[in-house]
């Protein structure tokens, strides 16, 4: 995605895995120059989700490069450098963390994200045991897809009020109406057309080539604001905040980590496609998850989003036939660098809601369509009543906003829809369709 837009594919899936040769890696040779330019490439593919996310939630661009870049080091270390994958801020925890600060403000918020990133490594502790079936059977694609739905349909009022020039809430008006229009639609034909019709690693970037034609406009309409520009110093620290422990943020969080969790399976299966090489088997399926969840509660500790594998960079990787982990690790490398650099982060916070809820439009929907292919590509048969029921029930009672609550403590949105969903797969009882008998005779 943008956040991750390989979760559709089926846990079972381990089986299609290309393993027979490893493809040929270009870049095994490469000097040690060469591998720092080529992890500015990756970082530069994955700059514009990874910086768009916190700008959305109101978190700090620069602690969010720092985070990403500490977390894939974590990652790698884990995974004994074994695998070429960059993680940073996801957007299944957009609409949560979004919430949370409100509800809680960002130390509460970042308390759920640490034992987020806990409940992954509990699951990759699990997956060790037990094997990757019983991620499979807890949470399979009836559970998983509207799941992940109900994480991008929840985001579209948001976006769209960026988009007209409103504040995420609708509650202020930052830019006049028709001007935001004009930006905001700019940005998301851009970004859909270089999606579409753009070759080679220009194909990687439509988010980058979005935010810069609408930020190109901005200017034009002179909506943008240059003073956190020259009130930024050239060096200074990213703005760490620690967490501070909530138990309501904690239990709303908890079922959030779900669908990244499943997703993250696909995104190693993903990689391991592209480069020949099982990744479930070695280093192993429990280690790139465990990673996964050191990277995004470490990631909590400094006030950063949480961290989640790349599709953005698989892609990059693909084309660019750039298999060496040493090369994402010179990207995190480079993030953690350009974390430190207080102008960089400022100029980042100039850019207009428009631009951003113009691209935001296609990056929630594209969400959304994510856990409808999860129900589709496994074939979940939404005649069988209770796939029906499961289906619908998670639906409404995201997309409706409703909340189960008892004095100040409440449960809604993802985190209610997520254990709505395991519950009712748990406890109604599996109907199997009527074998049809031809009489005889």
């Amino acid at each position: 995605m943008t956040a991750k837009n390989t979760s559709e594919q089926s846990m079972t899936a381990e089986d299609n895995i290309t393993t027979e040769q490893p493809i040929e890696d270009f870049t095994a040779n490469l000097n040690t120059p060469q591998q720092i330019l080529a992890g500015g490439q990756m970082l530069f593919v994955a700059f514009g989700a990874l910086v768009l996310m916190p700008l959305i939630t109101g978190l700090d661009p620069n602690v969010a490069l720092f985070t990403a870049g500490i977390g894939t080091l974590l990652f790698h270390l884990v995974t004994k450098g074994q695998v070429p994958i960059f993680l940073a801020s996801s957007f299944a925890f957009v609409a949560p963390i979004a919430y949370g600060i409100q509800t809680w403000g960002i130390p509460g918020t970042m308390s759920g994200l640490f034992v987020a990133g806990v409940v992954y490594m509990l699951m990759a502790y699990a997956v060790k045991l037990r094997g990757v079936d019983f991620i499979h059977r807890l949470l399979p694609p009836v559970v998983v897809g509207p799941v992940i739905m109900v994480i991008g349909l929840g985001l579209a009022p948001m976006a769209v009020n960026m988009a007209i020039g409103k504040s995420g809430d609708g509650g202020f008006v930052l830019i006049e109406h028709n001007t935001a229009l004009i930006i905001s639609i700019s940005a998301l034909l851009t970004t859909l057309l270089v999606s579409t019709l753009a070759k080679g690693v220009f194909k990687l970037v439509p988010i980058f080539a979005g935010v810069i034609v609408g930020y190109s406009l901005s200017l034009f309409f002179g909506v943008v604001d240059f003073s956190p520009i020259a009130a930024a110093p050239w060096f200074s620290m990213p703005e760490f905040v620690a967490p501070e422990w909530n138990w309501h943020a904690i239990l709303f969080m908890i079922p959030v980590a779900i669908a990244p969790a499943v997703e993250h399976v696909g995104d190693v299966l993903a990689i391991s496609n592209v480069t020949g090489k099982d990744y479930l088997k070695k280093p192993g399926l429990h280690r790139t998850l465990f990673g996964d969840g050191l990277a995004t509660s470490a990631s909590s500790l400094f006030g950063g989003p949480p961290n989640t594998t790349y599709s953005e960079v698989t892609g990059a990787v693909m084309l660019t036939r750039n298999f060496n982990p040493k090369i994402m690790m010179w990207a995190a490398v480079i993030a953690i660098c350009l974390a430190f650099v207080g102008k960089f982060g400022a100029v980042l916070q100039t850019i207009p809601v428009a631009v951003m809820g113009g691209i935001m439009i296609l990056l929630f929907g594209t969400i959304a369509s994510v856990g409808l292919n999860t129900l589709i590509r496994n074939q979940v048969d939404l005649s069988n009543a209770k796939n029906l029921c499961i289906v619908s029930v998670t639906l409404i009672f995201g997309i409706g906003g409703m909340a189960f609550g008892f004095g100040a403590f409440s449960l809604q949105g993802v985190s209610l829809c997520g254990l709505v969903a395991i519950a009712m797969n748990m406890l109604l009882p599996q109907i199997n369709k009527e074998v049809k008998h031809t009489p005889k005779g």
